[in-house]
């Protein structure tokens, strides 16, 4: 999930559009985007859309950020999403692992009344100093957990931290993938909100594919390429990669450990690692399935 475009739950004309864009993912969100005097009619609105199960077939990883759980919508959110197609359910602003475990239970009802029979994931915001704090237990809540998202706006604004501090980023972005590593699970980044500035959109974006995250989040479908760029393993990451899973191959077949590619040493991390970018390659047509 290289690139995850938001979309208001209260602009319906829009839903079909960017599913039909080239964003990996569609977050439909019913949470910030959407004002309180209209948040029954945005999740009405969501909710008819997907019974209709739209990415069926497409390709598409279809999420819908609900209100969270210390809000009164939260319930009503769950039950009117969590239907056949849904992928992910995103949790905004979870400060414990009681409340992870409680939003994965509302989840399991949400199925049972709506005859869904593939699990709903549960993609965690880490927007809070508590959360932030507390992430890889998080992480580790439960077993519908996929991954942990950084909300960096809602993490800095209120205690004055400049949202583009190179230093304060990389502390948390390092921290969030940590935590997600500790659970084995992905991480995200979170919004750029500055749409005119292609340039920092593309170098924050950058920074945490070499810390390790995923994919990032676009507010506007055109940051929607440059998160693709930003996550799209290089020709030469891609080549290199191979020539380690076709030698780690060989050296298994000899008996033999740690060995050397391109003049490097490879051993188990190293080998783990390059199958991670094979992989990803192949899902995006980049490299061959043998």
């Amino acid at each position: 999930m290289r690139s995850k475009l938001f979309v208001p739950g209260s602009r319906p004309e829009l839903f079909d559009k960017a599913l039909a864009g080239e964003a990996d993912a569609i977050s439909i969100d019913l949470e910030d985007a959407v004002v309180e005097a209209r948040k029954a009619e945005a999740r009405g609105a969501v909710g008819a859309w997907l019974r209709a199960n739209p990415a069926a077939g497409r390709g598409k990883i279809l999420i819908v950020r609900v209100n969270a759980m210390h809000t009164p919508h939260f319930e009503d959110d769950v039950r009117a999403v969590v239907r056949p197609g849904l992928q992910v359910l995103n949790l905004p602003k979870p400060d414990s692992v009681d409340q992870v475990r409680a939003a994965c239970a509302a989840i399991v009802r949400a199925e049972l009344e709506n005859g869904v029979a593939t699990p709903v994931r549960l993609l965690l915001n880490i927007e809070t100093p508590r959360a932030l704090r507390l992430a890889a237990e998080l992480a580790g809540a439960d077993p519908r957990v996929m991954g942990l998202q950084v909300g960096l706006g809602d993490l800095f604004e209120p205690a004055g931290i400049d949202r583009r501090e190179p230093g304060a980023l990389q502390q948390v972005l390092f921290a969030v993938r940590m935590a997600a590593a500790e659970a084995g699970i992905d991480a995200y980044d979170g919004a750029f909100a500055d749409v005119a500035d292609t340039q920092g959109y593309l170098a924050e974006a950058q920074l945490a594919r070499r810390l390790g995250f995923a994919g990032k989040s676009c507010i506007h479908p055109s940051q929607v390429a440059l998160a693709n760029q930003a996550f799209r393993p290089g020709d030469a990451e891609i080549a290199q990669a191979l020539r380690i899973v076709a030698a780690a191959a060989q050296a298994q077949a000899g008996g033999q450990g740690a060995f050397m590619v391109d003049g490097r040493m490879v051993d188990p991390p190293f080998i783990r690692r390059a199958h991670a970018i094979v992989a990803l390659a192949r899902r995006l047509g980049l490299a061959g399935t043998d």
